[in-house]
């Protein structure tokens, strides 16, 4: 036998997405690594397939290979927190301090959960809390950090996008009101009542081979600062690039502000694939999930809070949570543009429009997650390839616009009467 197309497609699918599967493939083609997709509507699965190579040996990805999720796990941590919220451990307008203490200095008295949530705490700061990046391994060193850490602005006059501080807070919020280690919640109150076969934030020992490898490209247009080795000489380089694209974005780019929130110091030799950084707990950074498990999260949020019998959140909880966020007056920084923030989630951004009631969180280097209620569509892509931005990927705006075409062409139906999904020959199609 010779060796496997490494661009063949494996999984399951319901026939009316075959665009999906073709435009994954597009894109094994044209990226390094591999990649895996699911997608649940009307409370069915109609999409898990898989692709490529899940590391730098060209092996191939297989159905229960996780790859490391960067940002898209801020999603996850966020669902979690709206849960406990539900049960009425605590309120979006709590003062932070209520339920932790030790956050009362500084300035921060302030500070409520729904600024966290929105991105308007002004703790985005991780540069100038730590002295190394490797401290991010450690949860009460980063605790302590931000306990002691004064916020860049009064909360709720900027948003600022918390790239790596923002799974800390929200992190140690949710250990107070249960008394539980973040790592376990997850386990606990997402990947065990779902029967999920792959979503960590702080992955067990015996799991670890599972993990794709990242694989970094040698070039893209980020490759002078990414993965977050920003310095000042190099900004140089990348600051043309980055002026044109806000230019055309029609905004304007803090690039100290992005150094901030993204680029605490040696984060350039940051290894977010090392067994210790999949081991830790970094909510807004390292979650290790396959692309079914995602899916099936979101997929319980775009069914009105429930999936397969399992409800995670009341539907009033759920609106409260998904409804945009308004506030920061004085303006945006480190993401220089509206990301039509939630409590917790962004709006969802595709290459044919943005859907009106869809929500979820993208992450650096082409993952993502995200629901829409309105269709009873929940998308998962997963990617070990790191390209793209801190803030998303062409990729998956190209992958859910395929999703949003075969949704939009589908026979309206009972959401109990749907066709099942069928197994499909996909390689070489």
């Amino acid at each position: 036998m010779g060796n496997p197309d490494p661009f063949e497609i494996d999984g399951e699918l319901h026939p009316a997405f075959d665009g999906v599967a073709k435009c994954l493939k597009e894109q094994l083609q044209s990226s390094p690594g591999g990649a895996a997709v699911c997608v649940y509507h009307r409370g069915q699965r109609v999409v898990d397939i898989w692709g490529g190579s899940r590391d730098a040996r060209q092996r191939p990805w297989r159905s229960d290979t996780m790859a490391p999720s960067f940002s898209t796990t801020k999603g996850v941590a966020s669902t979690l927190l709206h849960m406990m919220v539900d049960r009425g451990l605590l309120d979006y307008d709590d003062r932070v301090c209520e339920h932790w203490p030790e956050f009362a200095q500084a300035g921060k008295e302030e500070i409520t959960v729904r600024h966290v949530l929105a991105h308007q705490s002004g703790l985005y700061h991780i540069r100038q809390m730590i002295d190394r990046a490797d401290r991010m391994l450690d949860w009460e060193y980063m605790v302590r950090a931000i306990e002691r850490a004064e916020p860049l602005h009064p909360p709720g006059t900027r948003t600022g996008y918390h790239g790596l501080t923002f799974g800390y807070l929200v992190g140690e919020i949710l250990a107070r009101v249960t008394g539980t280690p973040f790592a376990m919640l997850v386990r606990k109150e997402l990947a065990d009542p779902l029967g999920l076969d792959g979503l960590y934030i702080g992955a067990p020992r015996e799991v670890l081979d599972r993990a794709a490898e990242l694989i970094w490209p040698k070039r893209n247009i980020l490759t002078p600062v990414l993965p977050f080795g920003m310095t000042k000489p190099l900004l140089r380089v990348f600051s043309p690039v980055v002026r044109e694209a806000t230019r055309l974005l029609g905004a304007r780019l803090d690039i100290e502000s992005i150094i901030d929130s993204l680029a605490p110091r040696g984060i350039g030799h940051f290894d977010f694939s090392a067994n210790a950084t999949l081991q830790a707990s970094i909510p807004a950074a390292n979650g290790l999930f396959t692309a079914r498990s995602l899916a099936k999260v979101y997929a319980a949020l775009a069914g009105r809070g429930e999936v397969d019998g399992v409800r995670l959140l009341s539907e009033a909880t759920l609106r409260a949570a998904t409804t945009r966020q308004r506030g920061g007056s004085d303006g945006l920084t480190v993401i220089p543009f509206d990301m039509r923030w939630r409590l917790g989630y962004h709006g969802v951004f595709t290459t044919i429009g943005s859907p009106r009631h869809a929500f979820g969180h993208f992450g650096f280097g082409g993952s993502g997650g995200w629901a829409d209620p309105s269709r009873e569509l929940s998308v998962a892509l997963i990617v070990n390839s790191g390209i793209g931005t801190p803030f998303g990927d062409v990729r998956i705006a190209r992958l859910s616009a395929a999703v949003l075409r075969s949704v939009d062409a589908r026979p309206r139906a009972p959401r109990t009467a749907g066709q099942p999904v069928q197994s499909m020959a996909l390689a070489g199609g």
